[in-house]
């Protein structure tokens, strides 16, 4: 007969062994997890999100193409908010909250820092690619720039900046991030103070700048087929928000070179500029001078700001993150917007700051960043809450191919490409032909 004690000695063996194997089968998965690259899983797409960019896609295409034919829709001349002027700060936002999605989860600091250096260098190298003059598309079926005169600015080096600066800060922060938010409506702000931080630094450097920095007289040459005129701006002030002499503009004269800068600024279908305004027109022989120069709309120092519209969208992200129930996100994301809102409105009536996209001045940082969140919430409540996803499948598809979309769309690739093919002469194109 077994011993009993022996019996008992040999199951609580056996029940050790199994605990050590369970132990070693846990160890084996975590290192497994560890090693794993930063995103191999795909993430869960968001379908608001996804229409949102469809929409703002959708807006991009209708102002290039509509614009010139309806001014009211078209980029305001200088202060003030149109229906283009909505769409860069709409990116920015959208930029963020998918930031904040897509960095959910970091399993290894260095590979994230990686992958985002190397998506900011694929939309710096597109930006000045399809933005700089290499292509002439889609009037020109001819391609090359010269390098004097190349632009270095445009809208994805923009939105590179400010996923670069936005997504590296949400990832150096991983490990200081809340799993818990503490009760109260300024919880998730205080639980995310690093984000807020470096949107307030650039907030700071652009008003700083913009109000302090001296601002001298500067010229310029206009060139045509049978001469060079040399034209002078005089400024000597510092503060200035208008055309002539504002900081903004005089930092990218002083960091591109007016060469680079672009040579269409909206800023030429002002009543100063031309009888045609708000529409484009020849410009007045009486035209201040400065109606002829270039101006950068994505410039250094607008382009520091618009990391705050970068910053206020991770907000909404982080609130997607945190909060599970519909009426506490939409709570949170509409009592901000419409803070930002009456921000902006204040500002700009005032005449404190006025709203100005050529500037990105801090007003219409609120203005539009306000209206995307209002955007946002509607799109969240209409697919999200009501359920009515079906008619919204199509910007649904476009914002999840906004990339390709922009580059055939916007860039006027796809109408190059078609013009391309021809008969005899570029102006027979089988399209011509057809029509």
């Amino acid at each position: 007969m077994a011993d009993p004690g022996k019996m008992e000695e040999g199951l609580a063996h056996e029940e050790n062994m199994e605990k050590k194997g369970d132990k070693l089968v846990e160890q084996q998965q975590q290192l497994q997890e560890q090693q794993q690259p930063l995103v191999k899983q795909k993430t869960k797409r968001v379908a608001t999100l996804d229409a949102f960019r469809g929409l703002t896609i959708v807006l991009m295409i209708l102002v290039d193409d509509a614009g010139g034919s309806y001014a009211r829709i078209d980029h305001s001349p200088w202060n003030g908010c149109t229906l283009a002027d909505f769409v860069m700060p709409f990116f920015l936002f959208i930029v963020g909250v998918a930031i904040a999605l897509a960095l959910k989860k970091i399993l290894n600091i260095k590979d994230a820092i990686k992958k985002i250096c190397l998506r900011t260098l694929k939309l710096l190298f597109w930006g000045v690619l399809l933005q700089g003059g290499y292509s002439h598309a889609p009037n020109d079926l001819v391609y090359g720039v010269d390098m004097k005169l190349i632009r270095w600015c445009g809208i994805l080096q923009r939105i590179a900046l400010v996923y670069f600066i936005v997504a590296v800060i949400e990832t150096l922060t991983t490990k200081r991030r809340p799993t818990v938010l503490e009760p109260g409506y300024s919880s998730i702000f205080t639980a995310y103070r690093w984000q807020w931080l470096g949107g307030f630094v650039a907030f700071v450097i652009y008003m700083t700048t913009t109000y302090s920095l001296y601002v001298p007289d500067w010229s310029f040459a206009v060139s045509t087929d049978s001469e060079t005129t040399q034209y002078t701006v005089k400024c000597g002030m510092r503060g200035h928000l208008g055309p002539a002499c504002n900081a903004v503009g005089y930092v990218d004269r002083e960091v591109w070179g007016i060469n680079h800068l672009y040579m269409y600024p909206v800023w030429q279908r002002l009543k100063a500029c031309t009888h045609s305004s708000p529409s484009s027109g020849q410009i007045r022989e009486d035209a201040p001078s400065w109606c002829r120069a270039p101006f950068e709309p994505e410039g250094l120092l607008s382009s520091i700001l618009a990391i705050l519209s970068g910053t206020i969208g991770i907000h909404y992200g982080h609130v997607l993150i945190h909060f599970k129930g519909h009426s506490e996100r939409l709570k949170q994301w509409v009592s901000m917007a419409l803070g930002l809102l009456i921000v902006a409105i204040i500002l700009h009536f005032t005449d404190a700051i006025p709203i100005n996209k050529q500037l990105y001045s801090f007003s219409y940082v609120c203005f539009t960043a306000g209206a995307a969140g209002i955007v946002f919430s509607a799109f969240y409540i209409l697919i999200d809450v009501w359920g009515w996803r079906t008619p919204f499948l199509f910007l649904e598809w476009i914002g999840m191919n906004a990339m390709l979309i922009y580059v055939l769309g916007a860039q006027g690739i796809l109408p190059a490409f078609v013009n391309g093919w021809y008969y005899k002469s570029t102006n027979n194109t089988l399209v011509s032909n057809i029509i």
